[in-house]
């Protein structure tokens, strides 16, 4: 196998040094009163990051396990429920909520465009009986995101109440949780905030604990159970499994790291990156897949790929070459990511992702001027330093 040197995928993302080293920790008893200690405080730290004073769950597993669980839990069998599909994510929230028992309705746009915020509050004036709407916050294999900062207010003024799938939205653009009148929220570790992959980071509201108390198919004695977390950890001290002491000790790190930071000082600085990739893309002569940078992702920049090349062979000739990891589009469309995640999401990594990219095009025959690339891309980078 070739020899990598950078992974700018769209999660998991490369780790910092700090919370490499933390996940080196030394694994204790998970009743150990220093680990009760720092589970608790990773508790708090998750809800500073989500700007909300709901309870906060840390399940264990990777953030599917907790959207799994969070439209589990909500949903009852025949319960109408609005969801907004925009890309792969979306697509597949409205096929579980389907299996749960829910009264499908959906408004779905091509996977380049987002759902606007007026079309919710018109469909949701039009259909009544609707009580929980979904909603893919950053929708990563598109690189678009929802403005949920109006969406979530659009629903909590209907009384209706929101799934948020925000997994790699959180720490790389705007999020607050109380604001906005937001329900359940689910995030992961390992994209924006650059940490392990094995624990998903849920924030959920009171209203949401009442929907859930009267669901007689919420999950309960299951991995899948918020309930289970409820009432045996935020009500009774008891974990409802052996939580992973690794992960955890993970997941405190990159979270003081980002703390430590600033928040908005962090969601600047993917913005700042995205803004250098973008440039250094269309400068070599390349689209980028969203129709336009209002919707796009500050965490992944989604390329649309020319017509004649897929992904696979793209990806896998940047790998061989250049040594360096980039992401497919995951079904979206025939695009290609370059992250800029976490730890990426700073200095000259956006420069490296454009320039394997626009080689390896040349290499496989198209025209993409990588001369032109970089130069717009250092461009953008001098003027944010400058």
């Amino acid at each position: 196998m070739s020899r990598l040197d950078f992974t700018l995928s769209a999660g998991p993302t490369v780790a910092s040094a700090q919370t490499l080293a933390a996940l080196g920790s030394p694994i204790t008893y998970h009743y150990d009163p220093e680990f009760l200690d720092l589970f608790r405080a990773t508790e708090r730290k998750v809800a500073q990051l989500f700007e909300t004073r709901n309870d906060i769950v840390l399940m264990q597993g990777e953030a599917i396990v907790a959207l799994e669980g969070a439209a589990r839990s909500l949903v009852r069998e025949g319960m109408p429920v609005l969801n907004l599909v925009q890309g792969v994510f979306g697509k597949g929230m409205g096929y579980w909520l389907r299996d749960f028992g829910a009264e499908l309705h959906e408004i779905e746009v091509p996977y380049n465009e987002a759902v606007a915020p007026e079309r919710v509050a018109e469909y949701l004036d039009a259909h009544p009986e609707i009580e929980l709407v979904a909603v893919v916050a950053s929708e990563t294999p598109s690189g678009t995101v929802s403005d949920v900062s109006r969406i979530g207010p659009i629903c909590r003024e209907r009384g209706v109440l929101t799934l948020v799938d925000t997994v790699s939205g959180v720490g790389s653009m705007e999020f607050r949780t109380d604001a906005w009148g937001l329900d359940i929220c689910v995030a992961g570790a390992q994209k924006s905030l650059g940490g392990p992959p094995g624990v998903a980071l849920v924030s959920v509201s009171a209203a949401a604990w009442d929907a859930i108390g009267r669901n007689e198919r919420a999950p309960r004695a299951s991995y899948l159970s918020l309930l289970d977390w409820k009432e045996k950890w935020l009500g009774g001290g008891a974990f409802p499994y052996t939580p992973s002491v690794s992960d955890m000790h993970g997941l405190a790190a990159c979270l003081d790291q980002i703390l430590d930071e600033g928040v908005d000082a962090a969601i600047a600085r993917h913005v700042a990156s995205a803004a250098v990739t973008r440039a250094g893309v269309r400068a070599m002569g390349l689209d980028l897949w969203p129709v336009s940078d209002d919707i796009a992702a500050a965490c992944v920049t989604s390329v649309a790929l020319p017509d004649g090349l897929d992904d696979v062979q793209v990806r896998k000739h940047v790998r061989d070459r250049y040594g360096v990891m980039l992401s497919s589009g995951q079904g979206a469309g025939n695009i290609i990511r370059i992250a800029h995640m976490g730890p990426t999401a700073s200095g000259l990594f956006p420069i490296v992702g454009i320039s394997a990219l626009g080689r390896a095009l040349m290499d496989m025959g198209w025209e993409v001027n990588v001369g032109a690339g970089v130069d717009a891309a250092l461009a953008v980078l001098s003027e944010q330093r400058g």
